[in-house]
C-alpha cells in the first residue's frame, strides 16, 4: 500500500505523533489544529473510546471509508477527493520571493482566510505543523498556502487558498511552487488533496505537474449529543 492512501494514520503514526490523540485503533490531531481523523483499517473504522476526544458536535474530516456510521456518530457530509503527487520538475526559482513566513502571530489571520475561503480543514493551530507562506497587500493577509500532512518522504501541501477581493493574480500557484521547490530540495515528495468537485483547482494541479493516484471517499462526522 502507498503510504498516500492513508495519510492521515501515517501521518498521526509518524512525525505528527506529537499533535495527535486517540487510541491503538484511531487518531485525530488535537483540539485546535486542524480537525481530522485517521484510522489504520481505513474499510474498517473503529471508533471504539474515542468519545473521550471529541467534544458533542464536534466535527472532523475522515478518508476512505463507507457505509454506515457507527452507534453515537453521525456523517455530516459525505464527498470524493483526489489524491495528487508531484510528477513535475523542480522549480528552478522561488516563484514567491516576497511571500512572508508565517508564524503564531499570524495565526489569527491566516485563520480568519481560512474559515472564509474554505480550502479544507483548518484550526488556530494548524501552522504549527509545517511551513507556511503568506502574501500581504497593505498589511492585510490575502494569499496563503503551507503544509499539513507527512509521512515517510511525503509532504502534503495544504491551505491554498486567496481571498476573492484578490484571486487572478496567481498567488496561489507561485505559493504552491514556493513549497514545491522548497520540499523537493529536502528530499521530499510533494502532494495534496483537492476535492473532485473542485474542477477549476483540479485542472491547475494537473498541469503544475501533479497527477492523479487515487479518488477517495472523505466524510465529515461528529458525536452525537
Amino acid at each position: 500500500m502507498h503510504l498516500l492512501d492513508n495519510l492521515f494514520w501515517h501521518t498521526f503514526m509518524g512525525p505528527h505523533a506529537h499533535f495527535a490523540t486517540g487510541t491503538d485503533r484511531a487518531k485525530r490531531y488535537v483540539r485546535g489544529i486542524s480537525p481530522m481523523l485517521g484510522f489504520p483499517d481505513q474499510a474498517h473504522p473503529d471508533f471504539t473510546g474515542m468519545e473521550a476526544f471529541f467534544d458533542l458536535g464536534e466535527r472532523v474530516y475522515t478518508d476512505g471509508w463507507s457505509g454506515p456510521a457507527p452507534s453515537g456518530w453521525q456523517v455530516e457530509m459525505e464527498s470524493t477527493m483526489f489524491k495528487m503527487i508531484w510528477d513535475g520538475a523542480i522549480p528552478e526559482a522561488d516563484a514567491a520571493p516576497e511571500a512572508v513566513a508565517l508564524g503564531p502571530e499570524h495565526a489569527e489571520a491566516a485563520y480568519d482566510l481560512a474559515m472564509l475561503t474554505k480550502p479544507g480543514p483548518f484550526g488556530l493551530r494548524t501552522l504549527e505543523l509545517g511551513e507556511y507562506f503568506g502574501i500581504f497587500e497593505e498589511g492585510r493577509l490575502v494569499a496563503m498556502a503551507g503544509e499539513r500532512l507527512h509521512a515517510g518522504p511525503l509532504r502534503e501541501i495544504s491551505g491554498v487558498c486567496t481571498h476573492p477581493d484578490f484571486q487572478g493574480r496567481g498567488y496561489a500557484k507561485r505559493l504552491m511552487l514556493k513549497l514545491i521547490r522548497r520540499e523537493m530540495g529536502r528530499g521530499e515528495t510533494p502532494c495534496l488533496h483537492v476535492a473532485s468537485g473542485n474542477t477549476t483547482a483540479h485542472g491547475l494541479y494537473l498541469r503544475m505537474g501533479f497527477r492523479d493516484h487515487l479518488e477517495s471517499a472523505v466524510r465529515i462526522v461528529s458525536r452525537e449529543g
